[in-house]
């Protein structure tokens, strides 16, 4: 009974936002239009050079949108948790652990937000643009990689908001650390990982796996050796990646709520 709660509450949600069309039609264009802004800083830094990190514009692009498609479906499931503080705050989550069903399914289903599609929609659009314009020897192989890597990166992201959020059981005030480790993340997987500082590099891309969001899968599918040294089989990796990252974020959330005292309200 309890799988059958979910599609009902997240049914109940979209059918809300679909009442008032124009509002839902102006929200998801705006999410299209800040999905496009992150486009056009790519688009004018491209004025200046000819290649970054040793990468053309239409190869960055394909990073951009590997990594903007997959933070928007993380977003609009996971982003219900930049919640948390408030529900810990107020004493709501107390609530949610008297139900018979898990909190963070609950969080999750609790306010997904349609127009968010607007900005999955812009990535992409840019998506087909680059993978029609870099050089890819398809195989059937590679195919299954381009299909699933915004599907993997989604994960990494969703793990990545958990355990940023987590922090929040502790520090009930720490959305603005869990957003600097989310929203920072998309902002550093949208261009080659090696452009960045060795601390950087180390602590967004393997400590924090963004680089496995687009860096790694791009690379996989244009055939190029990494300039960092790692062997061309990581950029196969990102599902694995995925499912351990979910793993991850599974622990660290249980383990959280299990410490968690409540607010005695």
């Amino acid at each position: 009974m309890a799988d059958l709660v979910y599609p009902r509450l997240i049914a109940a949600k979209l059918r809300s936002q679909l009442v008032y069309r124009s509002s839902f039609a102006i929200d998801l264009v705006t999410q299209a239009i800040a999905q496009g802004t992150e486009l056009v800083v790519i688009l004018v830094l491209f004025t200046h050079v000819t290649a970054l990190g040793g990468f053309s514009r239409e190869e960055v692009l394909l990073m951009y949108a590997f990594a903007g498609a997959a933070f928007g479906v993380a977003d609009l499931f996971a982003g219900q948790l930049d919640n948390l503080p408030t529900y810990i705050r107020t004493g709501s989550f107390d609530v949610l652990l008297m139900r018979p069903l898990s909190t963070l399914p609950q969080i999750m289903c609790s306010d997904i937000r349609l127009r968010r599609i607007g900005r999955i929609t812009g990535a992409l659009g840019v998506m087909v643009y680059a993978l029609a314009h870099v050089p890819i020897d398809w195989t059937p192989a590679r195919i299954a990689l381009a299909v699933a890597t915004p599907v993997a990166g989604a994960v990494i992201y969703s793990a990545v908001w958990v355990v940023a959020c987590s922090i929040c059981f502790w520090i009930v005030e720490g959305r603005e650390f869990a957003n600097a480790v989310t929203y920072g993340s998309n902002a550093f997987t949208s261009y080659p990982i090696n452009v960045y500082s060795r601390p950087l590099r180390w602590l967004m891309a393997f400590v924090v796996p963004g680089a496995f969001v687009a860096y790694y899968p791009s690379l996989a599918l244009l055939g190029k050796q990494d300039p960092l040294g790692l062997p061309g089989w990581v950029g196969w990796t990102s599902p694995l990646v995925a499912v351990l990252a979910a793993v991850v974020a599974g622990f660290v959330w249980r383990f959280a709520v299990r410490h968690y005292r409540g607010t005695g309200s």
